[in-house]
């Protein structure tokens, strides 16, 4: 293993960059997925299906292979919605999709409308778009495309208004639809006593990026909904540094850094998570999957030995047999799965001498016999006594 992990090529480095990256966007985006549990479990049954084959389980390999084809099926019906957020994620970066963020006047002009909102417990529900487009999941709704500003937030959520229950979607310093239809989450552990303009607002955050801001008209507090979670602000500066913190993380000016990198550094710890794993996968498929040759002293047994005779000596007692096969099956290849046997019903014609082939060496099936040194062994043999033949014959028969 030392050897593979020294000769590493560029090619290989790059491989193994682009799997860590894999990995690191798999473990985020599993964290943030509401089916987090659902995938950890479909991953402990992978896992049991790759032991029971490393491990020779036949049974239990056979069962797992049955249920593949119906295991997928299942998974693409209970995970649609997170696979279909999956590809929107690797669309919006491969695509670099990234919408204008509002400037620092209308972050105000919203924060200021969303406290005079709450104040009057006047009902509202405002959308920021993220990376992820938001209409695949937004029905309904009008089109708008006004500037922000305080007048027009607080006609829009205007009870008398047609539209108030409906969410408000912004694209920078615009609003662009009103009177949208979001969908529901089913999260009542989340929700607890919040209404359905909340719901609304976590049902969105849980299928997109977007920042939701819901404002109840019982209590007159403030939600936040983002990535899946839902929280209650109590003071205004927490509603615009919740904002402002999220147009940043949208992505930065032309003179700063790109918006992966800095999502990178915020995720540090799941990046350092993936590392390893990336690793032991890249250890597994390449110099684990390399062909490589062992040898193996191996000890030789007869089979069918006449009772006539006792066996005096075998010359030699082990024998060197070089195995090829994958690094990590020979890894895993035990004393207890080899062993050389030849077939001694010849031994009452005279013969001593027997010639070995890698028909006669007991070993896995996916491990090949390259050779044996030496290829021929002796047996020395004495008669057996006859008094002992009618004893063991004796005892046999008991």
């Amino acid at each position: 293993m030392t050897e593979a992990l020294l000769s590493i090529r560029w090619a290989e480095l790059v491989d193994l960059a682009v799997v860590w990256l894999m990995v690191w966007a798999g473990i985020a985006w599993l964290r943030a997925t509401p089916a987090r549990l659902a995938m950890a479990g479909l991953g402990i049954l992978v896992a049991i299906y790759l032991v029971a084959k490393q491990f020779g389980l036949v049974l239990t390999t056979w069962i797992f292979q049955g249920f593949a084809a119906i295991a997928v099926l299942v998974a693409v019906v209970v995970f649609q919605q997170d696979l279909r957020r999956l590809f929107e994620q690797i669309a919006a970066l491969g695509l670099r999709r990234r919408l204008p963020a509002p400037g620092p006047d209308a972050v105000d002009t919203l924060v200021r409308a969303i406290a005079n909102l709450a104040e009057h417990r006047r009902g509202a529900l405002i959308v920021l778009p993220g990376h992820e487009p938001v209409e695949g999941h937004a029905d309904g709704g009008l089109i708008l495309d006004a500037r922000i500003s305080e007048p027009l937030l607080l006609s829009l959520f205007d009870p008398n208004s047609p539209g108030h229950d409906g969410a408000v979607v912004f694209s920078g310093d615009r609003a662009t639809r009103f009177a949208v239809h979001l969908p529901l989450s089913a999260n009542r552990r989340q929700l607890g006593q919040r209404g359905t303009r909340h719901a609304a607002a976590l049902g969105l955050a849980e299928r997109t990026d977007a920042l939701c801001i819901a404002v109840s008209e019982e209590r007159g507090e403030v939600s936040v909904a983002q990535a899946g979670r839902i929280r209650t602000l109590r003071r205004p500066e927490q509603v615009a540094d919740e904002i402002r913190s999220f147009l940043a993380q949208l992505g930065p000016a032309d003179d700063e850094s790109p918006a992966w990198l800095n999502r990178l550094v915020r995720q540090w710890r799941q990046a350092l998570l993936a590392l390893p794993i990336a690793g032991l996968l890249w250890v597994l498929a390449i110099p684990g999957g390399t062909v490589v040759e062992i040898q193996r002293e191996v000890p030789v047994s007869f089979n069918g030995v006449p009772q006539a005779f006792e066996v005096a000596s075998v010359e030699p007692e082990r024998v060197l047999v070089t195995l090829a096969g994958r690094r990590r099956d020979l890894f895993f290849l035990g004393a207890e799965k080899l062993g050389v046997r030849v077939d001694a019903i010849l031994i009452e014609l005279g013969r001593r001498s027997f010639a070995l082939s890698a028909a006669n060496v007991r070993h896995p099936e996916n491990v090949e016999v390259r050779n044996i040194e030496p290829d021929r062994v002796k047996i020395a043999l004495v008669e057996r006594p006859a008094g002992n033949d009618k004893k063991s014959q004796g005892s046999g028969n008991r």
